[in-house]
């Protein structure tokens, strides 16, 4: 079992992955922080649309979580500074509310007694680290970082793969994303712009990302090489990547495909996947690499102009990847 004891602050898709990606890694989780009455967090814990049913024993006792057994505090702390986590031991907390992610307000859990900081979300001013590409270069005076986007785990591997080897001149991505919380049901105003208040359920919508731009900060020599977009489509989870990528050296599908392929046995095995099967979006539920290459969707245009694909579990893989990277900052 993990010597890391886990705090989640906040409670929402990616902060109940990331407990039952801990849990699954015997990390032990010790203390959960939400707005939402304890009932209701453990309904969400054990019931799961896109996951399926919580594989252990939910209770509550006293307004705390007793899950397989064990209690976990639960709080309803708006200010993470009245946290305490020193209380409960905490050595990390995975920051899972997409608000607490600047260097200032992160630093509020350290200020509660946690060690070291993990946000879920790409941030200006925080470094942020993607595993398998910049992880390397944390050291343990990084006591807050970021574990970036989804989509920016997805593409870096991919990017730092294709740089590595073939060297890359510029590149374009699109992902196709799955739903988020963010969206609507039915149409509605959305303070982001207006494409962004229709409604999830019936359309395709294109959507601005920072997560090809972010790869220019974990992989500081391809700023400016790369930008993106996004469209968000009806499905719950799962999404893609799509990579056009100009090389700065001649080169083959064949030989794109078998880089990938051997990065996926080596060096980021774990991290970036391979297949040539005739998968979709569905056969990635619950996958734990997060960026999956897809061989048989690419394509060559000449020998340096190509088109490449991976998937990616937007929700699991990204909350399994935060884990990783929160064991690797409580061991230095």
């Amino acid at each position: 079992m993990s010597n890391l004891k886990l705090g989640i602050n906040g409670f929402g898709r990616i902060g109940r992955l990331v407990f039952r990606a801990a849990l699954k890694q015997n990390i032990e989780v010790v203390g959960i922080n939400d707005l939402l009455e304890v009932d209701h967090l453990a309904y969400l814990l054990k019931y799961d649309s896109v996951h399926g049913r919580f594989d252990g024993t939910i209770d509550i006792k006293d307004g705390q979580l007793i899950v397989n057994g064990k209690t976990i505090r639960v709080t309803s702390e708006k200010d993470p500074r009245n946290l305490k986590w020193n209380e409960v031991q905490a050595d990390v907390i995975a920051d899972c509310t997409g608000v607490f992610k600047t260097l200032e307000t992160a630093h509020y859990h350290i200020e509660a007694g946690a060690k070291k900081v993990v946000v879920s979300a790409p941030s200006k001013d925080i470094p942020m680290f993607v595993m398998g590409v910049n992880h390397k270069d944390i050291k343990a005076s990084n006591t807050i970082v970021s574990n970036a986007s989804c989509t920016t785990n997805c593409l870096a591997p991919m990017a730092k793969v294709m740089d590595d080897n073939f060297g890359i001149e510029e590149a374009l991505m699109t992902t196709i994303h799955a739903t988020t919380a963010s969206q609507f049901t039915v149409d509605s105003p959305s303070r982001k712009d207006f494409r962004s208040g229709r409604s999830a359920l019936v359309n395709i919508i294109p959507a601005s990302t920072g997560a090809a731009k972010a790869v220019g900060k974990v992989i500081p020599k391809l700023d400016g090489k790369l930008t993106g977009m996004a469209f968000r489509v009806p499905t719950a989870d799962v999404s893609v990547v799509d990579l056009t990528v100009r090389t700065q050296k001649e080169t083959s599908l064949d030989e794109i495909k078998a880089a990938f392929k051997k990065a996926s046995e080596y060096e980021m095995k774990g991290i970036l996947g391979y297949t040539e099967e005739k998968v979709v979006s569905q056969d990635f539920v619950g996958e734990t690499r997060i960026c999956v290459f897809d061989a048989d969707a690419a394509i060559e245009l000449n020998s340096k102009f190509f088109k490449l694909v991976a998937w990616y579990d937007n929700e699991y893989a990204y909350s399994v990847k935060l884990v990783e990277l929160s064991e690797l900052v409580h061991s230095l």
